[in-house]
């Protein structure tokens, strides 16, 4: 397995129609700044995304992806009021049946049975156990906010269940939401060689997370995520870890004859990657790779005539 990670930068556009992308938790609304118009995703919602996936594979293919960061109750008594981490590394431990070491090495203990998840592996994890506190930062982090590449006008939306909102009436209750009519949106992220030492993480574990960012947004079957679906995936890879551009996610846009806040679809605006095409040939850029499955798209970038862009299925490497 090749251990070698080249540093790169990531941008991953989906589109989402009639649909909350990614809701506040407090008041279930859109995230939405509202002097841009635009809305936004956050680095926690996709990397939940990820590990849901790995989390449904793992019931079509028995245990492939251990993943730490998910609620396992399965080592812990009725009642108890131990961490979500301490009982997850309980688990791990019974998985893999070790018996807990001296003092001196359950720090160690701790930090390998980490790195078995792949979770941990690409964007870090802790552990806060009394003897083992263990604090691993993820080589692969996405922006805190990512803006979509669109503006949008939020709809209101307004809807009735059937249940009423309590038990002695018998009319059913009435719920009033946002949503997001179209957006374009585009995750950027990085991927670290330095905190991959670190963390154990694989150029096989980096197409693991390419095939769950793809797959994990088109399979997305809740109310509020369903209507979504994966256009592109780029991957700009440096030469050196410390190669760096300005602007990576400025490097596609989007032009279209209709006002920003009318686009409902994809045939409303024409993809624009002319910068891309221009940072490729900088001496920092080792290749761009891409992939899409929608045929229009491929064919623009391939028509862009620069060998460094480069069509990559993931799926298959």
């Amino acid at each position: 397995m090749e251990t070698q990670i080249e540093k790169s930068e990531i941008l991953f556009l989906y589109d989402s129609t009639y649909s909350i992308p990614n809701g506040d938790p407090f008041t279930g609304e859109q995230r939405y700044d509202d002097e841009t118009k635009r809305i936004l995703v956050s680095d926690v919602r996709i990397k939940r995304f990820v590990r849901d996936y790995f989390i449904q594979q793992n019931e079509i293919e028995k245990d492939k992806y251990d993943v730490y960061v998910f609620n396992d109750k399965s080592q812990i008594a009725e009642g108890s009021k131990e961490s979500g981490s301490s009982a997850r590394m309980k688990s791990l431990r019974v998985k893999y049946k070790c018996e807990k070491p001296d003092k001196k090495k359950q720090e160690e203990e701790a930090l390998n049975l980490m790195k078995r998840c792949i979770d941990v592996r690409l964007f870090g994890g802790i552990s806060t156990e009394k003897e083992a506190a263990v604090n691993i930062t993820g080589p692969v982090q996405f922006a805190l906010l990512n803006p979509s590449m669109n503006k949008i006008d939020l709809r209101i939306h307004q809807n009735t269940s059937v249940f009423s909102s309590s038990a002695d009436k018998s009319g059913g209750a009435i719920g009033t939401t946002t949503v997001v009519p179209y957006a374009l949106n585009q995750i950027h992220g990085w991927v670290n060689p330095y905190s991959a030492k670190n963390s154990g993480l694989t150029s096989d574990d980096v197409q693991e997370m390419f095939k769950a960012l793809w797959n994990s947004i088109n399979n997305a079957n809740t109310r509020s995520k369903s209507n979504q679906n994966s256009v592109l995936l780029l991957q700009i890879v440096y030469h050196t870890p410390n190669d760096k551009l300005y602007g990576v996610d400025k490097l596609v846009t989007i032009t279209s004859e209709k006002d920003e806040e009318q686009i409902r679809e994809m045939a409303d605006y024409q993809f624009d990657f002319s910068r891309l095409k221009k940072e490729a040939d900088s001496e920092k850029v080792k290749e761009v790779r891409f992939y899409t499955e929608i045929e229009d798209v491929k064919n623009t970038l391939l028509s862009l005539g620069n060998e460094k862009i480069k069509f990559f299925d993931f799926f298959t490497k």
